[in-house]
């Protein structure tokens, strides 16, 4: 199970709630395009969703109202 550092992944002051709803986001698009090319995961959509957010593949855009809370 990844666990990653919390401080590590919200270094660009992202929020928590638009960390967890981009990681939500992106692991339904990772499973929908498994489940279209007949692809079996053996990695957890999520595990491979925050991977890709910790790794810069995948950057959360925060609404400018929250970014200063």
């Amino acid at each position: 199970m990844l666990n990653p550092d919390l401080r590590q992944v919200l270094k660009n002051h992202t929020s928590r709630y638009s960390l967890v709803i981009a990681t939500a986001k992106r692991a339904r698009e990772i499973s929908e395009q498994a489940e279209e090319d007949h692809e079996i995961l053996t990695e957890k959509p999520v595990s491979i969703a925050i991977e890709e957010i910790m790794d810069g593949k995948y950057n959360v855009v925060e609404p400018e109202e929250i970014r200063n809370i």
